[in-house]
């Protein structure tokens, strides 16, 4: 199922020097970690879309399901006309169901992965053929400068898929204070954050009986290897998810099965049996918990529908002008 691609395989073109940097001092670190946006090249975001079809991937299908039932009541509040920018595009899966509801001025998709962004791109236009479409090939940590073309129509941010889950918590928030600056003041924001729910269900959601969730976060390893020069042992490695209740997240890491040692970017690196990479968190909110972190992000929440389980929730925030007293 996995396209295997060979570990000496050379990069061809000159590795993301961000990358490079990532990794070489992720691997460096006590607790060996790659951020988890490294997962997305082609066949990174390929895996990711299949993992969204999966029967134990609730997310994408709860969140789906609450779209198309509350997209009308986003477009109430939110009014027409507003430019979309959505953070993350990835395939642009759900987007049509805003788009549809909202009768936007344009459309503005941002992502780290230029070709998967270009050609999601290209499909949305044929879609929506009057909508004009400007793509963004980016890092979104960070405020971005929005076309000129949008001109002054009032902005709506979307990120949809629990993608903040991510992140931890001062990053989390600094990442939401940096979409305030991008979309500005009278901006808002519709964001899905899942929620804290049975831990075998979680477990299960991020280590299905395809393997297809263990491909993609091994992909990452063959991706160092292409892209770094690297020579790790694809083989030596397993994927984990596991739950931890502290941190109210699930983790993903890569363990090794035996020790081992490889080069990247000519750095020598030696890992013991047992020892893991992580690469990825995943946390889940109360509702609480979320309202209170897009607050401290500059959002104000001025709506929210969850499912009848209430295992997901699409929230609407709003940035407010800047408040000197209680």
């Amino acid at each position: 199922m996995l396209l295997e691609m060979d570990r000496n395989n050379a990069a061809t073109t000159e590795p993301d020097p961000a990358f490079r940097a990532d990794v070489l001092s992720g691997l460096s670190a006590p607790q060996k970690a790659v951020p988890a946006r490294w997962f997305y090249d082609r066949r990174g975001s390929e895996l990711f879309e299949a993992i969204t079809d999966l029967p134990e991937y609730y997310p994408t299908r709860t969140e789906r399901a609450l779209l198309e039932r509350h997209a009308p009541d986003v477009a109430r509040i939110a009014g027409e006309g507003r430019a979309v920018v959505e953070f993350g595009s990835g395939s642009s899966a759900k987007t049509p169901l805003l788009l549809t509801a909202i009768d936007p001025s344009a459309y503005v998709p941002i992502d780290i992965s230029g070709d998967f962004l270009r050609e999601s791109a290209a499909a949305l236009s044929q879609r929506f053929p009057g909508l004009p479409v400007h793509p963004i090939e980016a890092n979104f940590m960070h405020p971005i400068a929005l076309p000129p073309a949008i001109g002054r129509a009032p902005r709506l941010g979307f990120f949809p898929g629990s993608t903040i889950g991510n992140l931890t918590a001062p990053t989390a928030v600094d990442l939401l204070r940096a979409m305030a600056g991008t979309l500005g003041v009278g901006a808002m924001l519709l964001i899905g954050m899942d929620r804290v729910k049975d831990e075998a269900e979680l477990v299960a959601a991020y280590d299905d009986a395809q393997s297809v969730t263990a491909a993609f976060n091994l992909n990452l390893l063959h991706r160092i290897n292409r892209e770094l020069g690297g020579d790790i042992p694809i083989e030596a490695f397993r994927h984990v998810a596991r739950w931890n209740d502290g941190e109210a997240r699930i983790e993903m890491h890569l363990e090794a099965e035996s020790d081992v040692g490889f080069t990247v970017s000519g750095q020598r690196f030696a890992m013991r049996r047992g020892e893991t990479i992580h690469t990825e968190n995943s946390h889940k909110y109360g509702q609480r918990g979320a309202r209170l972190m897009l607050a401290a992000g500059g959002w104000t929440t001025i709506a929210e529908w969850t499912d009848p389980q209430n295992r997901f929730a699409i929230l609407l925030a709003e940035v407010k002008p800047p408040r000197t007293a209680p």
